[in-house]
């Protein structure tokens, strides 16, 4: 491709391909496609994006099929991969400028670079860290900070490499290039503390932009560039520099307000900080153990006392407590119980922990977290009255304990917690006696710290096994404070019921729960949403508990039912909707026939809810297993739900359908339940099989509940299924058998066993394309025992059940063999007797021995 006649033949076609007019776009498209593996359309495309007076869409799009063609191309193994001499110019034409006045175009180049540095730097390419390190010295800003951004994205690419090989090249790369990315990143951190107090907004901004690329990169190769990095005195200088960095961009902080321009860069940099302090930690936690002490005094002092006052922010305080948390659990600082099998750096590291976390401390560390991170703030207590279903859902676990503050601070106190127990065991029994009595609904701060402690009791259970009588305090305490029906009290009902939730598997006698019973039908009528939704929750551990007991719970089964029926008409959130029919499924569940009397209203009401979240596949994935627990609940008087329930299956387990990537488990967990409850075919249940060939043809993780169902299926009505799906059938499993493993040929030689049982006469007709193969397989002595046990079953059914099929199978054998009958007959007979130990099940070695006893009558020649 000629270069200059090339261009503009290139640039116009790209100038079509951003056009909005798919006439014009789609033929662009095709045309781009065709030339993706022609020589010379990545020069092109290189002249192209780096022409800064072209259109900025057009350069886009250059860069973008760039990039898209490293992937494809650019592997000397690929095909139409592009020529070594064509990389060769294009990889210095990608670094001859760094000046790139478009801010996307440039992110897009600087991945691109990567990229082609993943596959080429440091062998094919060896100029280009010295051409960076070069590029990010000079004092244009622009060619500055595009090098730099450049600079970061090819050694996070290199980082990210994991084979020895790539691991030893860049240990080299970070030793050689360390020194100058911590001269680097000091230089631009000093020049943005210069220049922050100027005024002058935009080169503030410019410095520390470039603050943390450099940081960025430093971060790479401090965590990802040493084998042991405690030995480098550079790396470890770094790591115990960030602390005195970090308190200095804090103080900025202070003079930097949340509408200055430069506010969210400055704390993306001291979050940046946080990261590479717990990043190192997770990946070299003794080389970590230097920097535990001032971590620990480090976040303990801004997060816990009040030099954080009015320089912390949420995000940094979360990172805080994580560095707290993953040192306090860290599994390398734990000794063994025998100490003299620790590791003496374990040891050392456990010395300091002890060391740091003295009684003391530890009181202040949990009373601050209890008294003034539980607290439910303005604005929790803002959206628990403007959108309460949103303000139930924040409650989520999961890994939100990263990234939000009050998970964040429940993980931490929990670890604490269970490492410290017996020191602040006491200290929070002593909150707990404190609070005794109901407290003044005019008081909102009392209650507000009663529903932290509260909040603290309940995630301890576990710890305070031992020293709580849950009982006792369930009786005279919680359950008077239930009661209490005043509107500012909510908070209160809410941590109360979430809080006996948590105690219910941990401490509560039997003999309490019909009161519970009591407690929650209140407590679902209660006036305000929140409450009612955790009365819900704390329901579902109740029954699912291992000593829940159906005779206690029937007398409320009732009202339960149409209080929780009644909630999930009443809450709109997809979410919320999911999690009270999950409730309402794990009740169905746990009472199973019970429930007959009480699920009208259910019923007429799915299909309504089926038809609403069509566009909410979770939430449908929800209804199939509310609608798995009412069969199973009402037995045969679920074929009332056929004309509901069918369509359902239908839908959920049809693979042309695209929801089926959500629902096709749950689909076939369905429709094998409705098969087992049904009390006979219905030409609808028979007409939904015609959904099963393309499943078996997927072969994935699902098939052994396919074989259920087509059994399901056999033993229902065996002849009418047969003759209407069995040709079909078989060939799915004659294709299935070609290539699937032993346990799988298993199942299926299982169903055609199942067929044969039920059905001798049409049974070996319908299958009678298996059969031979079975046969064969029993004459050369398959040599996995599992599966010459099936095939023996297999025949042992056609021969005790089907003698004249089996007399044609024989035969049909026999001229495949070119041997006589008789001796055919003979050699599977030698076989059979020989390998009848593989057979372990007494059933079918009783089948083998009367399929075998069959043939005694027989002379030499063989008659049926």
């Amino acid at each position: 491709m000629d270069l200059n006649s090339a261009s503009t033949v290139v640039l116009q076609v790209l100038t079509q391909a951003t056009s909005q007019d798919t006439t014009v776009l789609k033929p662009a498209e095709e045309q781009l496609k065709q030339w993706e593996t022609q020589p010379g359309f990545y020069s092109v495309l290189l002249n192209i994006f780096t022409n800064h007076t072209l259109d900025i869409n057009v350069r886009w799009l250059a860069v973008l099929y760039f990039k898209n063609g490293i992937d494809r191309y650019w592997r000397r193994v690929a095909p139409h991969a592009l020529s070594e001499e064509e990389k060769s110019t294009l990889r210095a034409g990608l670094i001859t400028n760094f000046n790139e006045p478009v801010n996307q175009i440039a992110t897009q180049i600087a991945v691109l670079i990567a990229k082609v540095a993943r596959l080429d730097c440091p062998r094919q390419w060896p100029e280009l860290i010295p051409t960076l390190i070069e590029s990010v010295k000079v004092q244009d800003d622009l060619r500055q900070h595009r090098a730099l951004l450049t600079f970061y994205h090819v050694t996070k690419t290199l980082a990210s490499k994991r084979l020895a090989a790539d691991r030893k090249l860049f240990y080299d790369l970070a030793s050689g290039i360390y020194s100058f990315a911590c001269s680097l990143w000091n230089h631009h951190t000093d020049t943005f503390l210069q220049q922050v107090s100027s005024g002058n907004e935009a080169a503030v901004l410019s410095s520390l932009e470039r603050t943390l690329l450099s940081l960025k990169v430093l971060r790479k190769l401090t965590v990802n560039g040493f084998v042991e990095p405690h030995k480098n005195m550079e790396v470890m200088g770094f790591l115990h520099g960030i602390f005195d960095r970090l308190k200095q961009f804090l103080e900025c902080s202070r003079n930097i307000g949340t509408d200055n321009v430069c506010r969210d860069r400055l704390e993306k940099t001291i979050i940046l900080f946080t990261k590479v302090l717990l990043d190192f930690l997770d990946q070299h936690p003794f080389s970590f153990t230097p920097l535990i002490q001032r971590s620990l005094e480090f976040s303990v002092s801004y997060v816990f006392t009040e030099v954080g006052e009015g320089v912390t922010f949420e995000r940094f305080i979360v990172q805080c407590m994580n560095l707290i948390k993953m040192i306090v659990k860290n599994y390398a600082y734990k000794p063994s119980k025998n100490f003299e099998d620790s590791s003496p750096e374990t040891l050392e590291a456990h010395k300091i922990k002890m060391a740091f976390f003295t009684y003391p401390t530890l009181t202040e560390i949990c009373r601050r977290l209890v008294s003034h991170y539980f607290l439910l703030t303005e604005e929790e207590l803002t959206m628990w009255e403007e959108d309460p279903e949103g303000f139930t859902v924040e409650e989520t676990g999961g890994d939100s304990w990263k990234y939000s503050l009050r998970p964040c601070t429940e993980v931490l106190f929990m670890d604490i917690f269970h490492e410290y127990n017996q020191t602040l065991t006491p200290v929070l029994l002593e909150m707990m006696q404190t609070l005794q009595g109901p407290t003044n609904v005019e008081d909102m701060n009392a209650l507000l710290i009663k529903d932290a402690v509260y909040n603290a009791v309940g995630l301890a259970a576990y710890e305070l096994f031992d020293s709580v009588d849950f009982d006792q305090w369930f009786k005279n305490q919680l359950l008077p404070e239930l009661q209490v029906i005043h509107n500012r009290y909510k908070p209160l009902r809410r941590r109360v019921i979430w809080l006996i939730g948590q105690w219910i598997s941990v401490k509560f006698k039997s003999d309490l729960r019909p009161m519970l019973y009591e407690a929650i039908c209140n407590l679902l009528q209660d006036q305000d949403l929140v409450v009612r939704i955790e009365t819900a929750t704390t329901l579902k551990l109740t029954v699912d508990d291992f000593e829940f007991r159906t005779d206690q719970f029937l007398p409320y089964l009732e009202t339960m039912f149409t209080l929780l029926f009644q909630l999930l008409q009443q809450v709109t959130e997809c979410d919320t909707k999911m999690h009270v029919l999950h409730v309402l499924s794990c009740v169905i569940e746990r009472v199973n026939m019970q429930i007959r009397p009480y699920v009208g209203c259910l019923v007429q009401y799915l299909p309504l809810l089926w038809k609403q979240s069509e566009e909410h596949n979770m939430l449908r994935c929800a209804i199939l297993t509310t609608l798995i627990h009412l069969v199973q609940g009402l037995g045969a008087d679920s074929k009332n739900l056929y004309p509901f329930l069918l369509p359902v299956i239908q839908l959920s387990t049809d693979v042309s359908q695209p929801p089926h990537v959500y629902l096709l488990e749950d689909g076939l967990e369905l429709w094998l339940v409705t098969l087992e409850n049904s009390p006979c075919i219905t030409p609808e249940l028979l007409r939904i099989f015609q959904n099963m060939s393309p499943l078996l043809e997927l072969s994935s993780e699902n098939l052994r509940t396919c074989f259920k169902i087509i059994n399901g299926y056999i033993f229902l009505s065996s002849t009418e299924f047969l003759q209407t799906y069995a040709v079909g059938l078989c060939q799915s499993f004659c294709e299935l058998l070609r290539d699937i493993t032993t346990e799988g040929q298993v199942q299926v030689l299982k169903v055609v066993e199942n067929a044969l049982k039920v059905n001798p006469v049409l049974g070996p007709q319908m299958f009678q394309p298996i059969l031979p193969c079975v046969f064969r397989g029993i004459i050369e002595g398959e040599r996995y025992p599992v599966v010459m046990s099936t095939y023996l079953g297999v025949m042992g059914r056609v021969l005790l059940q089907n003698t004249s099929f089996f007399s044609s199978l024989l035969s049909e054998m026999a001229h495949k063999f070119n041997q006589e009958m008789d001796q055919l007959l003979g050699n599977m007979i030698e076989m059979w007797v020989d390998r009848m130990d593989n057979i372990t099940q007494p059933e079918r070695r009783k089948l083998s021995a009367l399929a075998l006893l069959s043939l005694l009558p027989s002379d030499n020649s063989f008659e049926f």
